[in-house]
């Protein structure tokens, strides 16, 4: 597969856009959850003005009014042409796409197509928190098997745990984190393609939140677990946005293998009344006309990885961080503190970052921090963790 990698755009670095005082008059989840003296360096959201393309066509369309219920397939096609162009995959066909309210929705219905009530889901933990409780709240049960010390798929735990799992002619499942989140661990197409084959094997369906797939680093290539042999009965979701930074513009798409075209057929119609028109509108716009504006994104997520790693180890020496190969998150391996770390780091030095407990087996003595934000604010958090422990 031929790929295009992230270029040097011309455009400006987007996380030197916005100071600190601008962000502080954003009313969403990153910058209302905590008083003003805490520095919020936790959930996923980033510190950048949208793309200018993305910008331009949601004023437009409320310029017009046009903000009734979303139709056509422009989204799919506008992922598809990405994903041929980023990825060299060119195996994303429109008529096996759905839309969705977004990835972690799409899960739930994906899960529901291949999972009765009571039935296992693999997850590789540590992971997004929301695999457990979404998983959960839909009467599945949410069965772990580890990350390998290296942080990357321990193939051997796997089968073990799908051999598990279907034990009692038991429907089963694995959700797959691809990229990984929260170590940032880029799936290789042979480390996919066993995935798809010991899935085969016990008879296991694959779902692959694949939502911060644009978001890898200079020189790493995303493969798409449907892309790999074995992986045609596999269901993918993805998204723009984590890369555009579009949570709350509400879009997403199901894509189906060709294998599992069927499975996705038995959508219920009603799931795509879910989705924000204006959502797909922005989407669509990202996946087209934004790439330039990913590109700058990239360069600077590449800047402030190096720039964390070498803070952490003047500031922070008893801090391990593995930059990671995609996301802009960076999991810190804190084991040398006593208690939860990111309850001292949020007492003492008035920081905030997502605590490792919630991501299940292997997430204790971690925080995840946001690398998504202006080199001064994450040296400024440095600051206020190393001012913490001292």
């Amino acid at each position: 597969m031929t790929r295009i990698p992230h270029e040097t755009s011309g455009e400006p670095n987007p996380f030197r856009a916005l100071t600190l005082d601008r962000l502080r008059c954003r009313t969403s989840m990153k910058w209302r959850t905590y008083p003003d003296d805490v520095l919020p360096l936790w959930v996923a959201e980033m510190d950048v003005p949208l793309a200018e393309p993305i910008v331009r066509a949601v004023t437009d369309a409320l310029a017009l009014g046009d903000t009734g219920y979303p139709a056509g397939t422009g989204y799919a096609e506008a992922l598809a042409a990405f994903a041929d162009k980023r990825w060299g995959w060119d195996g994303l066909a429109v008529e096996r796409t759905a839309i969705v309210p977004d990835v972690m929705l799409g899960v739930v219905e994906m899960l529901k197509l291949v999972t009765g009530p009571g039935d296992p889901v693999v997850v590789n933990s540590p992971v997004y928190p929301p695999f457990y409780q979404f998983v959960e709240h839909m009467d599945r049960q949410v069965v772990e098997a580890p990350l390998g010390a290296d942080l990357r798929i321990d193939l051997d735990t796997l089968d073990e745990t799908f051999r598990r799992a279907v034990t009692g002619t038991r429907r089963a499942a694995f959700l797959l984190c691809s990229p990984h989140n929260p170590t940032g661990t880029v799936h290789t197409a042979e480390e996919l393609s066993a995935v798809a084959a010991l899935a085969d094997r016990h008879g296991v369906r694959v779902v692959a939140d694949e939502i911060h797939a644009p978001l890898t680093a200079e020189g790493v290539e995303f493969v798409p677990y449907l892309s790999v042999p074995g992986g045609e009965d596999g269901l993918s979701l993805m998204s723009a946005s984590k890369a555009w930074n579009l949570a709350g513009l509400k879009a997403a798409l199901a894509i189906a293998g060709p294998a599992a075209a069927a499975d996705l057929a038995r959508l219920p119609e009603e799931v795509s009344h879910g989705p924000s028109h204006l959502g797909v509108i922005a989407h669509t716009a990202a996946l087209r006309d934004g790439t330039a504006w990913l590109d700058a994104l990239l360069t600077g997520l590449d800047d402030n990885r190096r720039l964390l790693a070498n803070l952490l180890a003047e500031h922070l020496p008893t801090i391990t961080y593995r930059p990671g190969e995609a996301t802009y998150l960076a999991w810190l391996d804190c084991h040398a503190l006593d208690e939860d770390p990111a309850d001292v780091f949020l007492r003492r030095g008035r920081v905030a970052l997502n605590s490792g407990l919630p991501f299940g087996t292997g997430g204790a003595g971690h925080v995840r921090l946001n690398l998504a934000t202006s080199p001064e604010l994450i040296a400024e958090g440095v600051r206020r963790m190393a001012a913490a422990l001292g």
